[in-house]
């Protein structure tokens, strides 16, 4: 192995330093039990979605159920595996790194073709990249870091500059920020998310707004002999009891994010199964404390109606945080099926820490302590968006019940998801309760979302301090180096609290019996490239 494959090799996998089953600063994947029943060719899976995707735009898409999406028309330069071992998909091999770390070469695969049966090659490779960083509203720039240059050494070879070495790159190339789309769509289509065109085991074919997308096989895909499946139906069930009848009563083959109240009684019906896996993200709430221009803008000064004594005292965040039970939650919410958090690094990682693991004591009468210090009247008014769903309403009735033992009045807002993104991008909001997946990286899991002008930092958030760890923890493939900073970084959160942790959830999909070779990581994505129904 040469130098530059032993440095991007570190650089990729932080992993291989130190104790070699962590992942990037993650907790050890749980793998469901492997499904070798044999599978026939054909048919139509019916998937519940419990949320409506946002853009089918590599670029401007933010959520979850999107990414769903993706993993069937949009492969990336690189993939995990089940072990969240990074590998090349799009990508021949692994890249190799100049000795300063600052250029990337990576060599592509060759003979592949978009789904509109045009060539993949490293002009197509550049555009996408170059589209991914400069793109205004990309949530991918943030996620590229230091990329400021893309160059095409031959058709089958780019070279990625950057401003400084920047060790989660691979890990955000196999994710949406190295999905590569067609140039020709791209040129084709103003809009490309109404119909975007990559490489995949399906295409897509149709969308229909707050119901359904549907993808099909695609047969220029390079693998498309091993695809079993017709077609896939995405279907946007937005209610989890709703999702667990329709699985139940045979109208959908599978159910993404299965609610912990049915998980029990999932796992007792005959003709259906579940996959679990521990989560690499986290649940919690994100404060309004100065997003006044929009996401990705400059932060600024609220005024009426966002502003409120939340946004402007960190003492009476402080408070709030202190006025939530965590386990409680976890236990009368979710049927003890998730488990309390109080950061973006899971405490089995291999970057965590003590101080990435500080969590505020449950105590009211200390948060009523601190808002009299802060000099507010109480209640202290606050509201919070809820996505609409049984679930979120539930944690939301939850936060308000505990929030009013510190001094809190909560105002719920149940809001459906895409419009609460919408509401929350423009920062026409107080409180947001959301979470995220969570990534391969922990930088994945922070950067983004607390780094002044950061491509989801909707809490309008800026430490100069903060930035600059967190830059530093990404120049750097030392994986105690990294441990520190992210620690400071996480301790000056639960200082500052623009974000709230409350919890860490299980991915968890049901499945009628019928379907198999489905898999489904610890990254809680479903890849249904092996999937179909059995013989």
């Amino acid at each position: 192995m040469t130098a530059s494959r032993v440095l991007i090799t570190a650089i990729a996998f932080t992993l291989l330093t130190g104790c070699g089953t962590i992942n990037n600063g993650q907790a050890p994947p749980q793998q469901p039990s492997t499904d070798t029943r044999p599978i026939r060719s054909g048919g139509t899976l019916r998937v519940a979605l419990n949320g409506e995707p946002d853009k089918l735009d590599p670029s401007l898409s933010r959520t979850l159920v999107g990414r769903e999406v993706f993993q069937a028309i949009c492969e990336k330069l690189y993939e995990a595996d089940e072990k969240l071992t990074l590998v090349p998909q799009l990508a021949a091999a692994l890249p190799d790194v100049s000795p300063d770390g600052k250029t990337v070469t990576i060599k592509l695969r060759t003979g592949l073709k978009f789904a509109d049966g045009t060539v993949m090659d490293a002009a197509a490779v550049k555009t996408s990249l170059d589209r991914h960083r400069t793109l205004t509203g990309s949530q991918r720039k943030s996620e590229l870091g230091p990329l400021t240059d893309v160059t095409v050494v031959d058709p089958a070879t780019v070279a990625l500059h950057l401003s400084q070495p920047f060790s989660p790159l691979v890990s955000q190339l196999a994710d949406r920020a190295g999905m590569i789309m067609s140039p020709a769509a791209l040129a084709k289509t103003p809009d490309f998310g109404t119909a975007p065109v990559c490489i995949g085991p399906f295409k897509f074919a149709t969308r229909v707004a707050q119901d359904r997308t549907e993808v099909v096989k695609d047969p220029n895909y390079y693998n498309a002999a091993n695809v079993k499946l017709d077609k896939i139906v995405y279907k946007t069930v937005a209610d989890p009891t709703t999702s667990f009848n329709n699985l139940r009563s045979g109208d959908i083959d599978i159910q993404f994010n299965v609610s912990p109240i049915n998980v029990e009684e999932l796992k007792s019906i005959p003709n259906l199964r579940l996959l679990s896996t521990e989560s690499l993200g986290y649940q919690g709430i994100t404060v309004n404390v100065g997003n006044a221009n929009g996401v990705g803008q400059t932060p600024g000064t609220l005024a009426a109606p966002v502003v409120s004594p939340m946004a402007t005292d960190a003492r009476i965040r402080q408070a709030f945080a202190m006025s939530i039970d965590r386990e409680a939650i976890t236990k009368t919410v979710f049927r003890g099926v998730y488990s309390p958090a109080c950061g973006p690094i899971s405490p089995a990682a291999q970057l965590s820490s003590d101080a990435a693991q500080a969590c505020p004591k449950h105590d009211p009468a200390a948060a009523k302590r601190l808002l009299a210090d802060a000099g507010v009247p109480t209640p202290v008014k606050i509201s919070l968006v809820v996505v609409n769903d049984s679930d979120n309403r539930r944690v939301g009735e939850a936060i308000k019940s505990m929030a009013a033992d510190g001094g809190f009045d909560v105002q719920l807002e149940p809001t459906e998801f895409a419009s609460s993104l919408d509401l929350t991008d423009a920062g026409k909001y107080q409180m947001f309760r959301i979470g995220w997946s969570g990534r391969i990286d922990a930088d994945g899991n922070i950067t983004t979302f607390v780094q002044t002008k950061g491509s989801q930092n909707i809490a309008g958030y800026s430490n100069p301090q903060v930035d600059q760890w967190l830059n530093d923890a990404r120049a750097t493939q030392d994986v105690a180096a990294r441990r520190e900073l992210y620690g400071k970084v996480i301790a000056k959160i639960q200082q500052d609290s623009p974000l709230i942790y409350l919890y860490r959830a299980k991915n968890l999909i049901g499945l009628s019996d019928k379907v198999g070779g489905v898999k489904m990581y610890a990254d809680f994505i479903m890849r249904f490239d092996t999937a179909g129904f059995v013989q």
